[in-house]
C-alpha cells in the first residue's frame, strides 16, 4: 500500500508554494498526497493579489471526506487563514487524527512580503494547534511573532526560542535559519532529548519561493513513511538543499521563483 500524507493549506496559483508545493514534495519523495484547501490565493512569483478563504464548513467537510476513505499517516499544516479556519482544522484533527504525526508550518508571510495570517489568528494558532503538533517549523520572524519578541540573532537565541516554543505545546520545534545572515544557513531541531544542528552553505539564488512549505511537507512525507522524526528532518533538509541548488534551472516567473521539487527526477540535458 502507498504511504499517504495529507496537506491542509492554501492554494498557490503560481504553483511554487502551498498545496501545490506540498503535493510536489510528497510525490518527489515517494508519498501519495491528499489535500484540504483552506484558501484560494491569486499569486505568482511577484505578489499575492487576492486571498479568498474557504468556509469553516467546507474545510471540515474536506477533512471528513479524506479521513473517511484514506489511511492518512501524516498531516502537514500550512496556511490556515483566520481563527475560524484554525478552529475547524483543530476540531477535524481531534475527530480523525489521534496518533497521526502533525507537522505545523506557521505560515504568516508570503515570499513576496504579503501577509497570510492576520494578527487575530496568531493567538488561535498558538492555543488550538501548537499543542496538537508533533513538530513546529517556524522561520525566525514566525518564531518571534508567536513569542511576541524580536527575531533570534544567534544560534543561542534560536535554541532559547525553540525551547520557549516547545513550552507552548508542540513535541519538537525546528527553528529555521533561512532568514539569518552569514555564509552558512543553520537550522536547529529542538527536542526534549536535546538539540540537533543542521547546516548547509547559504546558496546565492532568488528562487526560494516555497522553501518553508517544501521543507515541512518533506518532513511529513518522511513521517508518513515511518521514519523517526530526526531522520525525517535530516532527509528533508538534504532534499530541500538540492531543490534550492537546482532552482535556477527552472527559470519560472520574473520574481522569487520556486525551488525545483523534482531535481532528482527531471532530465535537463
Amino acid at each position: 500500500m502507498a504511504h499517504i500524507a495529507l496537506t491542509i493549506a492554501g492554494s498557490d496559483s503560481g504553483g511554487g508554494a502551498g498545496i501545490q508545493a506540498d503535493l510536489k514534495a510528497f510525490s518527489a519523495l515517494g508519498v501519495y498526497g491528499a489535500s484540504v484547501i483552506t484558501a484560494l490565493t491569486a499569486q505568482n512569483t511577484r505578489a499575492v493579489t487576492m486571498v479568498e478563504p474557504a468556509s469553516p464548513a467546507m474545510i471540515a467537510a474536506q477533512i471528513d471526506a479524506v479521513f473517511d476513505d484514506l489511511k492518512i499517516q501524516a498531516v502537514k499544516l500550512g496556511m490556515l487563514g483566520g481563527p475560524e479556519a484554525i478552529v475547524a482544522v483543530a476540531r477535524g484533527l481531534e475527530r480523525h487524527a489521534a496518533g497521526v504525526p502533525v507537522v505545523l508550518d506557521p505560515v504568516m508571510v508570503a515570499k513576496s512580503g504579503d501577509a497570510l495570517l492576520p494578527d487575530a489568528a496568531v493567538g488561535a494558532l498558538a492555543s488550538w494547534l501548537l499543542p496538537a503538533a508533533t513538530l513546529l517549523t517556524p522561520n525566525l520572524p514566525e518564531a518571534a511573532r508567536l513569542l511576541g519578541t524580536a527575531p533570534a540573532g544567534s544560534e543561542a537565541e534560536m535554541a532559547e526560542q525553540g525551547q520557549a516554543l516547545r513550552g507552548m505545546g508542540p513535541g519538537a520545534v525546528l527553528m529555521k535559519g533561512g532568514h539569518g545572515g552569514g555564509s552558512e544557513c543553520v537550522d536547529l531541531l529542538v527536542e526534549e532529548s536535546g538539540i540537533t544542528r543542521l547546516s548547509a552553505p547559504r546558496l546565492a539564488t532568488r528562487n526560494t519561493h516555497g522553501t518553508g512549505c517544501t521543507l515541512s511537507a518533506a518532513i511529513a512525507a518522511g513521517l508518513a513513511q515511518e521514519l523517526a522524526l530526526r531522520d525525517a528532518v535530516r532527509r528533508a533538509h538534504g532534499y530541500l538543499q538540492g531543490a534550492i541548488a537546482a532552482a535556477d534551472r527552472l527559470a519560472v516567473g520574473t520574481g522569487h521563483g520556486p525551488v525545483h521539487h523534482f531535481h532528482e527526477v527531471w532530465n535537463h540535458d
